[in-house]
C-alpha cells in the first residue's frame, strides 16, 4: 500500500521517540592517519549530484588515502524514510546529508553527534553566527549547512521575449503580480501561462507571514499562524486558480517536471539554486532570477535558508573519520570547485573561496548580492515533522488547483494533521 509523505513522517516520529535512548559514542581521541577506517555517506539527490560527490571523494582521498567513503543516494522523501527505519533499528550512516526541518526530531532524542566532541577536526569559524544558528538546537551545534538559497521568482526570458512583455520587477505588490500573470496568459492565448499558483507553496506564506512580523512556527515549536491566515491566503489564490495559472490538472500529466520547467509557465517560485536545474528542464536560453512579490515595502522577509545540511551519527563508530569527511564537504576549496552553488550559495568562507562564480552560479551570487537588504533573521527551528506538514501543505493546494477541496476543507485539514504531528 503507497504511505503518504505525511504518513512516513508520522511513522518517522514515532521511530525516533520508541529509539530515543539512543546513546553516544565514545568522545574523539587522536586520529591515526594510517589506519584504514571505512565510513558510510548517505545523501539525496539525482545522477549529477552523485558525479559531483563521486569527484569530491576523489579529491578527498588524494588527501585521506586511509579514509574509504561509501556512498548511497535517493529522492528525498525516500531517503528519510530509510533514516526513520534505521533509526528503529539502532543505527544511521556515519555520515548523512540532513535537512533543518528535522533539526528537532533527530537532534533531541540524541541521534546526532555535538559537533562540540570532533572539534578539532571540524572548523566553524568560517560560518556567519546566523548560518551555524541553522544547526544549532539549544546551543548544541548538530550540523553545518553546505550552502544557502533565497526565495526567488524565476521568469523564463525566452517566453517573454517572443510576446514582448516585459519581466515583472522585485517591487511588484501580489496583486500587481497576479496582474503581470494574466498579461502573459492572455498575449499567450493560454498557449503558456503566466505562472504556477503560488499558493501552493509553503514559502510564500512564509514570505507574507515574515512580512507582517511573524513566522511559520514559534520558538516552541508550535505553529505561528491561525485558521483564518491560512484560509484568507489560499483563498487570495482562487482568481488564479480561475484562469491565470497553469491548470493542476497539466501539472499532474507531467509530474515530476514542474509548469515552469516544462515551458508551460513563464515564471515560477521556488529556491535560488533551482536554477541550473530549471535551464536544464526548460530548454531556455535565458532565465531571469528578481525577487518575489512585496507584501510591506521595507520588509526583511527573505532569508538565508540554509536547510540542506550534513551530520554525524552520535552511534558511528569512527567520529573522527566522519568529522574530517564532514569538513571536507561543507569546507574545504574543492567542494567548492566542484558544486558551484548546486547545493545552495557556498555558506562557508573556505569553501566559496573555491568556488569559481561564472554562469549560473555567478548570476545566483548576484541575485542574493542584489537583494542584501531584504535579508532578515533566520526563522525559529522548524518544528518536529515540519517535512511533513510542508508536503502536506503541497498536497493540499495541488487539491485546490484540481477542485477536489474548499479552502475551509483544506484549512481543517491541514491545522488536524498538524495537531497529530505536533503533538503526538
Amino acid at each position: 500500500m503507497k504511505r503518504t509523505a505525511a504518513g512516513v513522517a508520522v511513522a518517522a516520529s514515532a521511530a525516533l521517540v520508541l529509539a530515543g535512548c539512543s546513546g553516544g559514542t565514545e568522545p574523539a581521541g587522536e586520529f591515526d592517519p594510517e589506519e584504514k577506517v571505512s565510513i558510510d555517506f548517505a545523501f539525496w539527490g539525482n545522477d549529477d549530484r552523485a558525479t559531483r560527490y563521486n569527484d569530491l571523494i576523489a579529491a578527498f582521498n588524494e588527501e585521506y588515502p586511509n579514509i574509504t567513503v561509501n556512498t548511497s543516494f535517493t529522492d528525498f522523501p525516500s531517503f528519510w524514510e530509510k533514516r526513520a527505519t534505521e533509526v528503529a533499528s539502532g543505527g544511521l550512516p556515519d555520515v548523512f546529508q540532513f535537512s533543518d526541518s528535522y533539526l528537532r526530531q533527530y537532534g533531541e532524542p540524541g541521534h546526532l553527534l555535538d559537533l562540540a566532541e570532533v572539534s578539532d577536526y571540524v572548523d566553524t569559524t568560517t560560518f556567519e553566527d546566523a548560518l551555524l544558528g541553522t544547526g544549532a538546537l539549544d546551543g548544541t551545534q548538530y550540523s553545518l549547512p553546505t550552502g544557502y538559497s533565497l526565495w526567488a521568482n524565476f521568469v523564463n526570458d525566452d517566453i517573454l521575449a517572443e510576446q514582448g512583455i516585459e519581466a515583472p520587477t522585485g517591487d511588484l505588490t501580489f496583486d500587481e503580480f497576479d496582474d503581470w500573470m494574466a498579461d502573459v496568459t492572455d498575449a499567450t492565448g493560454g498557449e503558456v501561462y503566466g505562472g504556477t499558483d503560488y499558493t501552493q507553496r509553503i514559502q510564500t506564506f512564509e514570505l507574507k507571514l515574515r512580512a507582517e512580523g511573524g513566522n511559520l512556527y514559534t520558538d516552541e515549536g508550535e505553529l505561528g499562524f491561525t485558521e483564518e491566515q491560512l484560509a484568507e491566503y489560499w483563498e487570495s489564490g482562487a482568481a488564479n486558480r480561475a484562469d491565470v495559472t497553469v491548470p493542476q490538472q497539466q501539472l499532474e500529466e507531467i509530474s515530476p517536471v514542474s509548469g515552469f520547467g516544462a515551458g508551460l509557465t513563464a515564471s515560477e517560485m521556488s529556491w535560488s539554486n533551482f536554477l541550473g536545474g530549471y535551464l536544464a528542464d526548460s530548454g531556455a536560453s535565458s532565465i531571469s532570477l528578481v525577487a518575489p512579490p512585496v507584501t510591506e515595502v521595507g520588509a526583511k522577509d527573505l532569508y538565508q535558508q540554509a536547510g540542506l545540511q550534513v551530520a554525524i551519527s552520535s552511534r558511528t563508530d569512527e567520529p573522527e573519520a566522519a568529522a574530517i569527511f564532514l569538513d571536507f564537504v561543507v569546507n574545504s576549496e574543492a567542494a567548492g570547485e566542484i558544486f558551484g552553488t548546486t547545493l545552495g550559495f557556498p555558506a562557508s568562507s573556505s569553501k566559496l573561496a573555491g568556488a569559481t562564480l561564472e554562469g549560473v552560479d555567478k548570476q545566483v551570487a548576484d541575485y542574493i548580492d542584489a537583494n542584501a537588504d531584504r535579508i532578515g533573521d533566520a526563522p525559529p527551528i522548524p518544528v518536529i515533522g515540519y517535512g511533513s506538514l510542508e508536503q502536506k501543505f503541497w498536497d493540499l493546494g495541488k487539491e485546490l488547483g484540481l477542485g477536489t477541496k474548499t479552502v475551509d476543507d483544506a484549512v481543517s485539514e491541514f491545522f488536524a494533521e498538524a495537531d497529530v504531528i505536533l503533538n503526538q
